[in-house]
């Protein structure tokens, strides 16, 4: 196999970042894709920063062991917590990573946004600068969310669960005059429909997905590694946790998502 048609590792800590896998593959239809979710160490948004960079960097290996050309850190805490340190790693790597789409709110001139994220994603001094830049000029309402991607690894068999966490961590917020809600963590866009019912009220949803997609497209076009032609799309699944069962749950969270 050629370098360029090697395929696109993409992670998470579970089965959230298939939300993003789905919106790569179909932005990039002529590359294949190797996603790997770390469940058996998930959620990394309720782990100390230093543990979230040493899986990724044992993520890392798995990848490169399947000769991928390029990575995406599909998971916002990682993005946080790891990213530069996997940069500087494997510097002839193409690396990126999924970041709360907070901009794309504001370039949107939304002004009260909600941004609802894992613990540890709120408390790290990347977010921080990220709301800094614009809270002057905007409302942003940063609510961690603990224990909420933990649910959502059940997928549709914890539906319940889900929605009566849902309920309770957005009871603070749900008078506010809410007009966008960014879904800082990969596992939350399966669920943003309960999300954005939440509110009696028009609420837009961001997920910075079509960016990352773009991102990825104008740097492997860059480095001469985009493809043009793949009659046959492959997508494959890996996961820390290596059974039928849990293979088989990203297999059918990527074709139908969380509610079938």
């Amino acid at each position: 196999m050629s370098k360029l048609q090697a395929p696109i590792g993409v992670f998470d800590s579970g089965v959230g970042g298939i939300s993003t896998l789905r919106t790569l593959a179909r932005v990039l239809p002529q590359e294949d894709f190797i996603f790997y979710g770390d469940s058996a160490n998930a959620p990394y948004g309720e782990k100390s920063s230093a543990e979230v960079c040493v899986l990724a960097s044992q993520v890392m290996v798995q990848l490169k062991a399947h000769t991928v050309k390029a990575v995406v850190i599909a998971c916002n805490t990682a993005t946080s917590a790891a990213k530069q340190q996997l940069i500087a790693a494997n510097p002839d790597m193409p690396i990126l990573g999924i970041e709360p789409a907070l901009k794309q709110a504001f370039d949107a001139g939304k002004q009260h946004i909600l941004v609802m994220a894992t613990p540890l994603t709120i408390s790290l001094p990347k977010y921080k600068a990220q709301v800094a830049r614009f809270e002057e000029r905007t409302h942003v309402y940063s609510l961690p969310c603990p224990g909420l991607a933990d649910r959502i690894e059940l997928g549709h068999d914890g539906i319940e669960q889900i929605q009566e966490l849902v309920d309770q961590l957005m009871a603070p917020v749900l008078n506010d005059p809410i007009d966008a809600i960014v879904l800082g963590c990969t596992h939350y866009p399966f669920i943003a429909d309960m999300i954005q019912a939440k509110y009696d009220h028009p609420v837009t949803i961001y997920t910075g997905y079509e960016g990352l997609a773009n991102n990825l497209a104008a740097q492997l076009k860059q480095r001469g590694l985009l493809r043009t032609e793949n009659a046959d799309q492959h997508i494959d699944f890996l996961s820390s946790r290596n059974t039928p069962d849990e293979l088989a749950l990203y297999q059918h969270l990527y074709d139908y998502g969380i509610t079938q």
